[in-house]
Protein backbone atom coordinates (compact mmCIF):
# COMPACT_ATOMS: atom_id res chain seq x y z
CA UNK A 1 0.00 0.00 0.00
CA UNK A 2 1.55 3.38 -1.05
CA UNK A 3 2.66 5.60 1.77
CA UNK A 4 0.44 8.92 3.00
CA UNK A 5 2.68 11.97 1.78
CA UNK A 6 2.60 14.43 4.63
CA UNK A 7 2.37 18.64 4.54
CA UNK A 8 6.30 18.53 5.10
CA UNK A 9 6.61 16.44 2.35
CA UNK A 10 5.34 18.91 0.69
CA UNK A 11 7.40 21.69 2.39
CA UNK A 12 10.25 19.53 1.37
CA UNK A 13 9.28 19.03 -2.66
CA UNK A 14 8.51 22.57 -3.15
CA UNK A 15 12.07 23.56 -1.29
CA UNK A 16 13.72 21.46 -3.65
CA UNK A 17 11.96 22.38 -6.74
CA UNK A 18 13.20 25.71 -5.66
CA UNK A 19 16.81 25.05 -5.54
CA UNK A 20 17.24 23.08 -8.30
CA UNK A 21 14.17 23.49 -10.93
CA UNK A 22 14.71 26.55 -13.15
CA UNK A 23 11.18 27.58 -13.56
CA UNK A 24 10.40 27.30 -9.79
CA UNK A 25 13.26 28.88 -8.99
CA UNK A 26 11.97 32.04 -11.20
CA UNK A 27 8.68 32.14 -9.74
CA UNK A 28 7.36 35.10 -7.42
CA UNK A 29 4.56 35.99 -5.94
CA UNK A 30 3.21 37.97 -8.73
CA UNK A 31 4.20 35.65 -11.36
CA UNK A 32 1.97 32.79 -9.73
CA UNK A 33 -1.19 35.25 -9.22
CA UNK A 34 -3.05 33.49 -12.66
CA UNK A 35 -2.07 30.38 -11.28
CA UNK A 36 -3.60 30.66 -8.15
CA UNK A 37 -6.68 31.98 -9.60
CA UNK A 38 -7.20 29.06 -12.25
CA UNK A 39 -5.95 26.44 -10.00
CA UNK A 40 -9.11 27.58 -7.72
CA UNK A 41 -11.71 27.35 -10.91
CA UNK A 42 -10.42 23.89 -11.77
CA UNK A 43 -11.23 23.03 -8.27
CA UNK A 44 -14.83 24.36 -8.77
CA UNK A 45 -15.02 22.65 -11.97
CA UNK A 46 -14.40 19.38 -10.23
CA UNK A 47 -17.31 20.11 -7.40
CA UNK A 48 -19.35 21.26 -9.99
CA UNK A 49 -19.06 17.70 -12.02
CA UNK A 50 -19.06 16.03 -8.60
CA UNK A 51 -16.18 14.05 -9.48
CA UNK A 52 -14.26 12.71 -6.64
CA UNK A 53 -10.79 11.74 -8.16
CA UNK A 54 -10.61 15.14 -9.76
CA UNK A 55 -11.33 16.82 -7.12
CA UNK A 56 -8.61 15.10 -5.38
CA UNK A 57 -6.19 16.18 -8.02
CA UNK A 58 -7.29 19.97 -8.46
CA UNK A 59 -7.15 20.23 -4.43
CA UNK A 60 -3.73 18.84 -4.90
CA UNK A 61 -3.16 21.40 -7.74
CA UNK A 62 -4.46 24.38 -5.24
CA UNK A 63 -2.81 22.88 -2.42
CA UNK A 64 0.73 23.17 -4.63
CA UNK A 65 -0.13 27.15 -4.79
CA UNK A 66 -0.79 27.63 -0.93
CA UNK A 67 3.11 25.68 -0.64
CA UNK A 68 4.42 27.68 -2.98
CA UNK A 69 3.85 31.04 -1.98
CA UNK A 70 4.63 30.02 1.47
CA UNK A 71 8.26 28.95 0.90
CA UNK A 72 8.83 32.00 -1.59
CA UNK A 73 7.50 34.20 1.66
CA UNK A 74 10.00 31.63 3.74
CA UNK A 75 12.55 32.83 1.70
CA UNK A 76 12.05 36.14 2.24
CA UNK A 77 12.25 35.92 6.04
CA UNK A 78 8.59 37.19 6.24
CA UNK A 79 6.41 34.11 6.96
CA UNK A 80 6.80 30.28 6.82
CA UNK A 81 3.39 27.50 6.26
CA UNK A 82 3.74 26.94 10.30
CA UNK A 83 2.64 30.57 10.61
CA UNK A 84 0.22 30.39 8.07
CA UNK A 85 -1.20 27.24 10.22
CA UNK A 86 -1.17 29.11 13.10
CA UNK A 87 -2.79 31.81 11.64
CA UNK A 88 -5.56 30.03 10.22
CA UNK A 89 -6.18 28.04 13.90
CA UNK A 90 -6.45 31.29 15.62
CA UNK A 91 -8.64 32.76 13.34
CA UNK A 92 -10.85 29.37 13.47
CA UNK A 93 -10.73 29.60 17.17
CA UNK A 94 -11.40 33.07 17.64
CA UNK A 95 -14.69 32.61 15.42
CA UNK A 96 -16.04 29.63 18.06
CA UNK A 97 -15.21 31.24 21.39
CA UNK A 98 -17.93 28.87 22.97
CA UNK A 99 -16.62 26.14 21.18
CA UNK A 100 -12.93 27.02 22.62
CA UNK A 101 -12.86 28.40 25.53
CA UNK A 102 -16.04 30.49 28.37
CA UNK A 103 -17.25 33.48 25.67
CA UNK A 104 -20.69 33.50 24.17
CA UNK A 105 -21.28 32.64 20.25
CA UNK A 106 -21.54 35.59 18.61
CA UNK A 107 -22.02 35.69 14.73
CA UNK A 108 -18.96 35.98 12.90
CA UNK A 109 -19.25 39.01 10.96
CA UNK A 110 -20.77 40.62 14.16
CA UNK A 111 -17.50 40.17 15.55
CA UNK A 112 -15.36 41.02 12.15
CA UNK A 113 -17.48 44.53 12.31
CA UNK A 114 -16.12 45.52 15.33
CA UNK A 115 -12.66 46.06 13.77
CA UNK A 116 -13.65 46.98 10.59
CA UNK A 117 -14.16 50.70 9.30
CA UNK A 118 -16.50 49.68 6.54
CA UNK A 119 -18.90 47.07 5.12
CA UNK A 120 -16.64 46.51 2.15
CA UNK A 121 -13.08 46.74 4.24
CA UNK A 122 -11.12 43.42 3.14
CA UNK A 123 -13.74 41.98 0.50
CA UNK A 124 -11.37 41.49 -3.05
CA UNK A 125 -12.01 44.35 -5.81
CA UNK A 126 -12.25 41.63 -7.74
CA UNK A 127 -14.24 39.44 -6.41
CA UNK A 128 -17.03 38.38 -8.92
CA UNK A 129 -20.55 40.38 -9.01
CA UNK A 130 -22.73 37.92 -7.75
CA UNK A 131 -20.63 36.71 -4.99
CA UNK A 132 -19.34 40.63 -3.92
CA UNK A 133 -23.64 41.85 -3.34
CA UNK A 134 -23.83 38.46 -1.36
CA UNK A 135 -20.96 39.24 1.16
CA UNK A 136 -21.83 42.61 1.14
CA UNK A 137 -25.33 41.50 2.35
CA UNK A 138 -23.85 38.99 4.75
CA UNK A 139 -21.69 41.30 6.73
CA UNK A 140 -24.70 43.87 6.44
CA UNK A 141 -26.95 40.85 7.97
CA UNK A 142 -24.20 40.10 10.49
CA UNK A 143 -24.92 43.24 12.28
CA UNK A 144 -28.73 43.26 12.39
CA UNK A 145 -29.71 44.50 8.88
CA UNK A 146 -31.55 42.91 7.38
CA UNK A 147 -35.17 41.31 6.39
CA UNK A 148 -36.57 38.44 8.74
CA UNK A 149 -37.70 36.21 6.50
CA UNK A 150 -37.70 35.70 3.03
CA UNK A 151 -41.10 37.36 2.13
CA UNK A 152 -38.94 40.72 2.71
CA UNK A 153 -36.48 40.33 -0.38
CA UNK A 154 -39.44 38.68 -2.28
CA UNK A 155 -41.50 41.93 -1.85
CA UNK A 156 -38.46 44.06 -2.79
CA UNK A 157 -37.60 41.70 -5.99
CA UNK A 158 -41.34 42.76 -7.06
CA UNK A 159 -40.72 46.50 -6.30
CA UNK A 160 -37.27 46.66 -8.26
CA UNK A 161 -39.04 44.58 -11.25
CA UNK A 162 -41.71 47.66 -11.46
CA UNK A 163 -39.33 50.24 -11.53
CA UNK A 164 -37.33 49.09 -14.24
CA UNK A 165 -40.61 48.53 -15.98
CA UNK A 166 -41.12 51.89 -15.89
CA UNK A 167 -37.81 53.06 -17.20
CA UNK A 168 -38.24 50.83 -19.91
CA UNK A 169 -41.00 52.77 -20.71
CA UNK A 170 -39.22 55.78 -20.25
CA UNK A 171 -36.54 54.75 -22.46
CA UNK A 172 -33.72 56.20 -20.16
CA UNK A 173 -30.74 53.90 -21.16
CA UNK A 174 -28.73 55.23 -18.11
CA UNK A 175 -31.34 55.07 -15.39
CA UNK A 176 -32.43 51.75 -16.29
CA UNK A 177 -29.13 50.56 -15.76
CA UNK A 178 -29.16 51.76 -12.17
CA UNK A 179 -32.82 49.84 -11.95
CA UNK A 180 -31.65 47.05 -13.34
CA UNK A 181 -28.71 46.91 -10.67
CA UNK A 182 -30.71 46.92 -8.24
CA UNK A 183 -33.18 44.27 -9.61
CA UNK A 184 -30.45 41.98 -9.20
CA UNK A 185 -28.86 42.92 -5.33
CA UNK A 186 -32.47 42.45 -4.45
CA UNK A 187 -32.63 39.38 -6.70
CA UNK A 188 -28.99 38.15 -4.85
CA UNK A 189 -30.34 39.31 -1.05
CA UNK A 190 -33.82 36.76 -2.21
CA UNK A 191 -31.53 34.28 -2.93
CA UNK A 192 -29.55 34.17 0.17
CA UNK A 193 -32.47 34.48 2.26
CA UNK A 194 -33.67 31.30 0.45
CA UNK A 195 -30.50 29.61 1.78
CA UNK A 196 -29.32 30.00 -2.24
CA UNK A 197 -26.49 31.23 -3.42
CA UNK A 198 -26.72 33.29 -6.50
CA UNK A 199 -23.61 32.75 -8.14
CA UNK A 200 -24.21 29.04 -7.35
CA UNK A 201 -28.24 29.13 -8.44
CA UNK A 202 -27.27 31.25 -11.80
CA UNK A 203 -24.39 28.72 -13.04
CA UNK A 204 -27.18 26.03 -12.55
CA UNK A 205 -29.32 27.80 -14.21
CA UNK A 206 -26.87 28.16 -17.51
CA UNK A 207 -25.67 24.94 -17.00
CA UNK A 208 -29.44 23.84 -18.14
CA UNK A 209 -29.96 26.13 -20.31
CA UNK A 210 -26.94 25.28 -22.54
CA UNK A 211 -28.04 21.77 -22.20
CA UNK A 212 -31.12 22.59 -23.41
CA UNK A 213 -30.53 24.85 -26.02
CA UNK A 214 -28.39 21.76 -27.44
CA UNK A 215 -31.14 19.89 -27.38
CA UNK A 216 -32.95 22.31 -29.58
CA UNK A 217 -29.96 22.83 -32.10
CA UNK A 218 -30.30 18.61 -32.75
CA UNK A 219 -33.76 18.53 -32.72
CA UNK A 220 -33.27 21.61 -35.70
CA UNK A 221 -31.12 19.66 -37.83
CA UNK A 222 -32.58 16.46 -37.69
CA UNK A 223 -35.79 18.50 -39.43
CA UNK A 224 -33.77 20.22 -41.75
CA UNK A 225 -34.00 23.18 -39.65
CA UNK A 226 -31.16 26.30 -39.94
CA UNK A 227 -31.17 27.08 -36.06
CA UNK A 228 -29.92 31.14 -37.67
CA UNK A 229 -33.03 30.75 -40.19
CA UNK A 230 -35.38 29.61 -38.04
CA UNK A 231 -38.50 31.96 -36.77
CA UNK A 232 -38.99 32.37 -32.93
CA UNK A 233 -42.20 30.83 -33.27
CA UNK A 234 -40.25 27.61 -34.47
CA UNK A 235 -37.52 27.56 -32.17
CA UNK A 236 -40.17 28.79 -29.70
CA UNK A 237 -42.01 25.24 -30.64
CA UNK A 238 -38.71 23.11 -30.27
CA UNK A 239 -38.07 24.64 -26.93
CA UNK A 240 -41.22 23.53 -25.32
CA UNK A 241 -41.01 20.33 -26.92
CA UNK A 242 -37.63 19.66 -25.61
CA UNK A 243 -39.09 20.67 -22.29
CA UNK A 244 -41.87 18.34 -22.86
CA UNK A 245 -39.64 15.51 -23.08
CA UNK A 246 -37.69 16.79 -19.61
CA UNK A 247 -40.77 16.62 -18.08
CA UNK A 248 -41.82 13.05 -19.36
CA UNK A 249 -38.64 11.83 -18.17
CA UNK A 250 -38.93 13.10 -14.88
CA UNK A 251 -41.56 11.33 -14.35
CA UNK A 252 -40.52 8.01 -15.28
Amino acid sequence: MQGKATLEDTLALMRDLRARCEWDAAQTHQSLRPYLIEEAHEVDDALRAGDDAALRGELGDLLLQVVFHAVIAEERGAFDLHDVAFALVDKMKRRHPHLYGDGERVPWERQKAKVRDSIADGLPVDLPALHRAHRLQDRAAGVGFDWDDVHGPLAKVREELDEVAREVAAGDAAKLEGELGDLLFAVVNLCRKAGAHAAVALDRANLKFAARFGEVEKLAKARGLVVGEATLAELDALWDEVKAAERGAGAS
